[in-house]
């Protein structure tokens, strides 16, 4: 989260090279990038990072080049989270991982991971019949594959509003309130679940609420519409509120994990990922925890038996 987070098109001018470049960078894996929808961003640290690599001075008899390893970049996709965020960055360094998020909502993570299109999915899915947290989703898709999910945190869900409350929200029968003005989720962020699980108990129209069709792809896109007066009240995490000084009211707590899935070539990196954060080092990297607790960090909730056996 820290420093600021370019476009393509801006790192194409900074470096003075064209957009298709940049794209082609990113797809060798010499500059990391990551996705929040369908937008491409870069942060400024591996603008530095990179920037630090080309001053490299070039070695002595250099008359054949050298060998090019290929590098396993791991693909991690599904919701965005501010522990997830700090988890690739720090694993990364650490590990010496090319790590490639993609913040594209718990569901469409998940389904990227059943279609072997990443290595980490990060979900938190409410399942409103068992009202239980992403494993019926997860028994229901991974059948043969070897999958492990490991806790990340649990988390705060809740409206966030302007501070002091100035329309007095306090429940989900306040949102369809004509005076109020709603941002949402897009579908299949686990945020948005959630919301339609609540109104749904509640037996309230979707319909009835002024902005439920508006969406936004991330928690602190949807809180910054309260932070500029352009809406009342979107569900998400403390957090978020907590980012951009908005208050806070609590509506559910609800459990975000790590889904892995092994494959022969990821087996390693995902082993070391896995260790890295189980560990103190990372535990003890965690200063930032509104909204979140973590006495269940690193926590197997399920794990198949070939992953058992590839883990071993």
């Amino acid at each position: 989260m820290e420093g600021k987070a370019y476009t393509p098109d801006e790192v194409a001018q900074i470096f003075q090279i064209s957009k298709h470049t940049v794209y082609e960078l990113i797809k060798r894996g010499e500059l990391q990038a990551f996705k929040i929808g369908n937008k491409m961003r870069i942060e400024q640290a591996e603008l530095e990072r990179y920037k630090e690599n080309t001053k490299a001075p070039a070695k002595k008899n250099t008359s054949e080049p050298l060998p090019i390893m290929p590098a396993l970049s791991i693909r991690l996709s599904g919701s965005h989270d501010f522990l997830v965020e700090h988890f690739t960055k720090q694993a990364a360094s650490a590990l010496n991982l090319q790590i490639q998020p993609s913040y594209i909502g718990s569901l469409e993570g998940l389904m990227m991971l059943y279609r072997g299109q990443c290595d980490i999915a990060a979900i938190h899915l409410l399942d409103p019949t068992s009202q239980e947290y992403n494993l019926p989703f997860i028994h229901q898709l991974f059948v043969y594959e070897s999958i492990l999910v490991l806790r990340l945190a649990a988390r705060e869900q809740g409206f966030i509003v302007a501070g002091g409350n100035p329309k007095k929200i306090q429940d989900f029968h306040d949102l369809t309130r004509k005076d109020v003005q709603f941002i949402n989720r897009q579908k299949g962020a686990g945020t948005r679940f959630l919301l339609d699980s609540k109104l749904s108990s509640y037996g309230i129209d979707p319909r009835q609420i002024n902005g439920y069709g508006t969406e936004e792809w991330n928690h602190l896109s949807a809180a910054s519409y309260i932070s500029r007066g352009m809406a009342d009240v979107t569900f998400g995490i403390q957090s978020a509120a907590s980012h951009l000084g908005l208050d806070f009211i609590p509506v559910a707590k609800e459990n975000f994990d790590l889904v892995f899935r092994f494959t022969a070539e990821n087996k390693q990196c995902l082993t070391e990922l896995i260790d890295y954060l189980q560990s103190d080092n990372f535990k003890n990297s965690l200063t930032d925890l509104d909204g979140y607790s973590i006495q269940e960090l690193g926590k197997i909730t399920y794990q198949t038996r070939k992953t058992e056996e590839t883990t071993c």
